[in-house]
């Protein structure tokens, strides 16, 4: 395994991220603690997950089986990094009381408490905001995240799904207060088929030192030979990449792809995972498998070289939008 610096910290984190959002829904606890063992058995030292993984009237499942994995012993807890986030609403029928979620000082302490019980933890090293609140102002957030530092609770924060603006200006307020390391992290969707995220959210994470950890590398399958994989297998696409291939155009542009990758003899997802692991301020991508095999295939990326000529061709199929502020602003 590779390592990395989470963003401008003194944090050493494996260039894969180990998501956990399948454990619970798709994967028993089992199945959970064995991918866990073997992601920690290959190197991999950062595990992400959310207080409302297990969903439905299972929220909060997945940190539990997390939870549950730690309480085995054997340094578990010691050799992970872990990021778990606040923001859902964590009742059941999704009908949340008044102040039992987003990031109102009160239900982040209520919040992390909870988090600390199921995750049978009594440290959090990366704790992130899972979406912007608009209501919530940062000093209360900053106010509240102090505390939790203070307190031994928390050791860094993050971001997930902020747009670049929210980063500018989470920071610079954390920066006004003084004594707030602020954002370390920010956790967007991010793929040779989504990359918007250069426009703005990339370049903002990049000028305040955050690391960047891309979440779907796949585009939710999309990326990984889903076309062949009907063909050979009789698997039909399902979920976001069943509706993406009903759109012809994208149907041509990932046949493409595919066509690309089967002349360098390339495997699609394993060289989505890699061609993330070039760009500039990536951290990591988050890798969910629900199975070892699908671990195995992640692992490969991070040894995978790719040539300049099957970047170049990735670049023509999946273009970018280009440097930023240059490709909106002449």
């Amino acid at each position: 395994m590779k390592y990395t610096q989470l963003g401008r910290t003194g944090l050493k984190v494996s260039r894969l991220v180990l998501g956990t959002m399948n454990f619970g829904p798709q994967t028993d606890e089992a199945g959970s603690h064995a991918i866990m063992d073997a992601a920690l058995d290959a190197g991999i030292n950062y595990f992400d997950t959310a207080n409302v993984y297990g969903w439905g009237e299972n929220k909060g499942r997945t940190e539990e089986i997390i939870g549950n994995w730690f309480a085995k012993g054997g340094e578990r807890r010691d050799k992970v990094v872990l990021a778990t986030k606040v923001y859902g609403n964590m009742a059941a029928d999704g009908n949340a009381w008044p102040n039992h979620d987003k990031l109102s000082a009160v239900n982040i302490r209520r919040a992390v408490d909870a988090s600390l019980k199921r995750l049978r933890t009594d440290y959090i090293d990366v704790y992130q905001f899972h979406h912007v609140d608009r209501r919530t102002p940062f000093e209360e957030i900053w106010q509240a995240i102090d505390v939790l530092v203070q307190q031994g609770k928390i050791l860094y924060v993050g971001s997930s799904n902020f747009p670049g603006y929210k980063i500018a200006q989470a920071n610079e307020i954390a920066a006004r207060r003084g004594g707030t390391i602020g954002l370390v992290s920010e956790q967007c969707l991010y793929n040779l088929a989504e990359r918007r995220a250069e426009m703005e959210v990339i370049p903002a994470a990049q000028e305040y030192g955050l690391g960047v950890i891309p979440w779907s590398p796949l585009h939710g399958g999309l990326l990984g030979g889903v076309i062949k994989k009907e063909v050979e297998g009789g698997r039909r696409a399902s979920g976001r990449a069943a509706a993406a291939l009903a759109d012809t155009a994208i149907r041509a542009q990932v046949q493409s792809y595919e066509d690309l990758l089967d002349k360098h003899g390339a495997e699609p997802g394993e060289t989505a995972l890699a061609w993330l692991l070039t760009r500039p301020g990536v951290t990591g991508p988050i890798v969910g498998p629900r199975t070892a095999e699908q671990l195995d295939s992640a692992l490969r990326a991070v040894e995978l070289e790719l040539s300049e000529d099957l970047l170049t061709g990735l670049d023509e199929i999946f273009p970018g939008p280009g440097p930023s502020p240059e490709a909106f602003a002449w």
